[in-house]
């Protein structure tokens, strides 16, 4: 019955005309902006590295590694691997597609939240319920999205990272998921117990070096299989189209599977990075927003794409249709264990260490991730204590700590097409009222644009 519910909530959320209105944001805002994920693509990194103007903040590369940290994470091992199964290769494409377009949404998202940030007395917060309440004058809006960040956060999405971690390491060593669940846990609380400045540290360290080394060891296993590389684009290509007799019964799958996951990794438009950049203290809004454009496409272009081509070289997929039917069956032997298809990819080259390093990776990149969405719930509380700062404020913060703890551990030990869905919702319900917000308030992003541009 819980399946049900949840599986028709998920489909109400993550109806058709979400698809569209994210990819159509998307396709407006680079327009309106002149395409400035292209344009300004220098400018993105340096502006990662500009100093801060004072002690009310976080740097711009501290916030570019947290939201980094919150984009790279299960969504990029196991959510590609879901993609693939049930979109088919073609649903790399649309994942594509969406981290370019959702480049520009980051940049407008970020921006507004620099615009409409508010001090606090750990330092500046801000995100969507800001610009909703002071630029569209809806404060009751504001508490909901606030609400709702706060469960999807601080409860369905970290479920999900820990559900796949878990995964990952029962592949590879013999330690049970409540193990798993209750040590991240541990490791988790001792960050989070420290605020945002401990976050901020944390995340410069880990998160770059997670992320290289990904890539380093992706590049490996993709040069092994080089000669399959170009039909594996190919494949891409036909599929994204439903081109391929394969897959084209399943093409709504397959941009409906690209763009969800897309979203899930990168989390453009989804209102996250919006709440990190608000934390910042730069001497421009859109100079922030450049930054965190910049995130998006190392989340997707770099690191998901890295995962999808190791995959798809090596063969180790299966693709389900919507009857859950096998249409494909690469690696019948893994049949729904999503994560083992990039274990047994990093297995066809480096036999026996596969599962070891993919799960050595997910334990990474799910605690940073977690750590990142703590950030964004602890924002979005602070958010509704606004003006009202004081021993309740904290009180509500300890319990929500472990609330979310708890959540992790819950997470770990549950099956994981239930937790996926969860996670799904919690990142629809967000996209809506922050992509419509976006939308409304687009001219001030583009005004601040103007300016900066002008200034240089």
């Amino acid at each position: 019955m819980l399946e049900k519910i949840v599986s028709q909530v998920n489909d109400f959320v993550w109806n058709p005309a979400l698809v569209v209105l994210l990819i159509a944001a998307g396709l407006y805002f680079s327009v309106r902006t002149r395409f400035v994920q292209v344009r300004k693509f220098s400018t993105m990194i340096r502006s990662l590295f500009s100093k801060k103007e004072g002690d009310n903040g976080i740097s711009s590369f501290e916030a570019f590694c947290i939201a980094l940290s919150g984009r790279v994470g299960t969504g990029n091992i196991v959510g590609v691997a879901t993609a693939i199964a049930f979109g088919g290769p073609g649903a790399v494409f649309w994942m594509w597609l969406v981290a370019f377009f959702g480049a520009s949404t980051a940049f407008v998202e970020s921006t507004l939240a620099q615009i409409y940030k508010f001090p606090h007395r750990t330092g500046y917060r801000g995100g969507p319920f800001s610009f909703i309440e002071h630029g569209l004058g809806k404060r009751w809006l504001g508490i909901v999205f606030a609400v709702i960040t706060i469960l999807a956060c601080g409860v369905f999405l970290p479920t999900v990272q820990a559900n796949g971690v878990s995964s990952a390491v029962k592949n590879a060593f013999p330690v049970s998921p409540l193990v798993s669940g209750i040590v991240l846990a541990a490791i988790l609380g001792l960050v989070i117990m420290g605020g945002v400045k401990r976050i901020a540290q944390v995340a410069t360290v880990v998160t770059p070096f997670m992320a290289l080394g990904y890539i380093v060891m992706s590049l490996v296993v993709v040069g092994y299989h080089i000669h399959d590389v170009p039909a594996v684009f190919g494949l891409i290509f036909k599929n994204a189209f439903g081109i391929n007799p394969l897959c084209g019964g399943i093409i709504g799958s397959t941009i409906a599977m690209g763009v969800k996951r897309g979203i899930f990794s990168n989390e453009a438009g989804q209102g996250t990075g919006a709440i990190v950049s608000a934390a910042t203290d730069v001497p421009h809004p859109a100079q922030q927003g450049l930054a965190q454009a910049f995130s998006v496409y190392v989340d997707t272009l770099l690191v998901c794409t890295a995962t999808a081509l190791m995959i798809l070289s090596s063969g180790t997929f299966n693709i389900l249709g919507s009857d859950g039917q096998l249409l494909y069956a690469g690696a019948p032997e893994l049949a729904n264990n999503y994560v083992g298809y990039t274990q047994s990819a990093v297995d066809s080259v480096f036999t026996g260490f596969g599962s070891e390093f993919v799960s050595i990776a997910m334990v990474f990149f799910v605690f940073t991730t977690i750590m990142a969405y703590y950030f964004y719930a602890e924002t979005s509380i602070i958010y509704l204590f606004q003006g009202r700062e004081g021993k309740r404020e904290k009180l509500t913060i300890r319990i929500f700590q472990a609330l979310m703890l708890g959540a992790v551990i819950f997470g770990a030990v549950k099956e994981a097409d239930l937790i996926w869905q969860l996670g799904d919702i919690g990142v629809g319900l967000m996209a809506w009222f922050t992509v419509i917000a976006i939308l409304l308030l687009c001219p001030k992003a583009i005004q601040a644009l103007r300016e900066y541009e002008s200034a240089k």
